[in-house]
């Protein structure tokens, strides 16, 4: 089976494809990119895909343009948006709406991604009425860089991104996760490619993904089952 992925669910995707193979199912190869790209990819069908990993919102639009299996959509995970800065510096307080929005205003440099937590970000600055005041300073992620390897290199001083997509990086600091009042929760989903070659071992893997016995790796790379 061949997949592809958003560069948020790598790890988590990799150690549940092991676990699945080790009880004797297919072989799967998952390819993670930038979630823009992999979408666009499965949208134009220009690649021979049997799985798609995307935001839930991503799969939907997928779904009603035609290109995955109606009702083959599962909910797989939840990943929260956590807060970084380079090792060597004082952790900000972000314990609060507003002590976040001072931590923004004070950063030099704030690094955030293209996929939905980067989106969701700037509608809250927007919402804050600061969008206009920090845009000099906002540095997006190109597709398929981490935030946090722009944290670790000093490119930016503040940073947004999956934490699940931050626990492994080398050289910063994670403060935390958002406050509740500004929480930014994505759920990512799977779904099967329309026209998939092997659409119905790719739901068994899927439902394998789902299940109970998978909720300890999702855990384990900073996320919760959805």
């Amino acid at each position: 089976m061949k997949g592809i992925s958003s560069m948020a669910t790598r790890q988590v995707l990799a150690d549940l494809t092991q676990a699945w193979k080790e009880q004797g199912g297919e072989p799967v190869d998952i390819e993670s990119v930038g979630g823009v790209d992999a979408a666009q990819r499965v949208q134009v069908g220009e690649e021979a895909f049997d799985l798609v990993f995307l935001a839930s919102n991503a799969i939907d639009k997928l779904e009603a343009a035609g290109r995955v299996l109606p009702g083959s959509k599962v909910d797989l995970m939840l990943s929260s948006t956590a807060v970084a800065v380079p090792a060597a510096t004082t952790q900000p307080d972000i314990r609060s709406e507003e002590a976040v929005r001072a931590a923004v205003l004070a950063a030099p440099s704030i690094g955030f991604s293209t996929g939905p937590s980067g989106i969701a970000l700037q509608k809250l600055f927007e919402r804050w009425g600061i969008a206009e005041e920090i845009k000099p300073r906002m540095v997006q992620a190109r597709p398929g860089v981490p935030v946090g390897s722009m944290v670790a290199s000093g490119e930016v001083a503040l940073g947004f991104q999956q934490l699940s997509e931050l626990i492994h990086v080398q050289g910063i600091q994670i403060v935390g996760a958002l406050p509740a009042a500004i929480a930014i929760d994505t759920v990512f989903s799977a779904a099967v490619v329309s026209g998939a070659a092997n659409a119905e071992a790719a739901q068994r893997l899927l439902a394998f993904m789902a299940s109970p016995q998978a909720a300890e790796a999702k855990r384990r790379q900073g996320m919760e089952p959805a």
